[in-house]
């Protein structure tokens, strides 16, 4: 019996790497589209990884379904904008059509953006309208939604004051948070590429707890005592929302600092919960909780 064969776009990028040891860990044949103008670095960074480089123009479908034929899944962990979610995952999903591929995993790791406002967060804007496009198509799509990273807990995601011995939260301290390491992700993101009884969605946590939870964890790991600082309601967030956006717009960055403040809406108002969740799915993959990520990379 042959291994399975994933193609993997984004294999350059911090998730699309993690996936890549996770498919190869397994033993699985990983093509990994990259322009044919890659740079000498990132050829030796990929070939490093044991996966085998696939070039292809990225905006030409007859090129990318040619280096896709015969594959049993397509993995995508593009990061971007407008110009990637949506077009350069549409060129990737045509070509899997032409070429036969029968499955798809679109760059949606993040939240449940199926069950948050249309216009209160961007980049759930953009995953909101690719999905529309593949759910067109007569490809298994299946997009895995990992709530927040963990690994982002910190500078990234500054509801952990360590100066002050604060966590920060909006509306209630008692609100659950879903998080889940970038590895976890991969792992799981790779055991899924296998599995052809994938449905539309699998929703992950490797650990759900509350901002309350949170400074409990954060008073056991680091011997000082954290408490909860609540800092407003859905109301003042949406103002400060709009204040950053003013004050630094940032229209070509994925992640600026007004986007995580929408993040934080989400999680904290419940509409980003994720529910029911299929972490039990996969058996092999081992979850890190926020305790034992903030021992192994405490804040501050």
């Amino acid at each position: 019996m042959t291994n399975p064969d994933i193609v993997l776009a984004g294999a350059a990028g911090d998730l699309g790497t993690r996936i890549a040891r996770a498919l190869v860990r397994r033993g699985d044949t990983v093509r990994a589209l990259v322009r044919p103008d890659l740079a000498p670095g990132d050829r030796a960074h990929l070939t490093g990884l044991g996966v085998t480089l696939t070039p292809a123009d990225p905006a030409d479908v007859s090129s990318l379904a040619a280096v896709m034929q015969g594959a049993t899944c397509v993995v995508s962990a593009l990061n971007g904008l407008h110009e990637v979610i949506v077009d350069r995952q549409r060129v990737l999903l045509e070509a899997a059509v032409r070429a036969g591929v029968p499955r798809f995993i679109p760059s949606d790791y993040s939240e449940d953006f199926t069950a948050t406002t249309p216009g209160d967060n961007r980049n759930l804007d953009l995953r909101r309208e690719f999905m529309t496009l593949a759910d067109q198509t007569p490809l298994q799509v299946t997009s895995i939604l990992n709530g927040a990273f963990m690994d982002m807990l910190g500078a990234e995601m500054p509801i952990i004051q360590p100066r002050i011995h604060r966590v920060l939260y909006w509306i209630s301290a008692d609100q659950p948070l879903d998080f889940t390491t970038k590895d976890d992700v991969a792992a799981y993101v790779a055991a899924a590429a296998l599995d052809d009884t994938t449905p539309r969605f699998l929703r992950i946590a490797g650990d759900t707890l509350s901002a309350r939870e949170l400074a409990r964890v954060l008073s056991d790991v680091t011997g000082e005592p954290y408490r909860t600082l609540h800092v407003g309601n859905l109301g003042l967030l949406g103002l400060m929302i709009k204040v950053a956006q003013r004050v630094a717009p940032q229209p070509g960055e994925p992640f600026p600092a007004w986007q995580g403040m929408q993040y934080m809406r989400d999680m904290f108002s419940g509409r980003g919960k994720l529910q029911p969740l299929d972490t039990d799915r996969y058996p092999e993959v081992r979850w890190t909780s926020v305790h034992e990520q903030l021992s192994n990379h405490r804040p501050g």
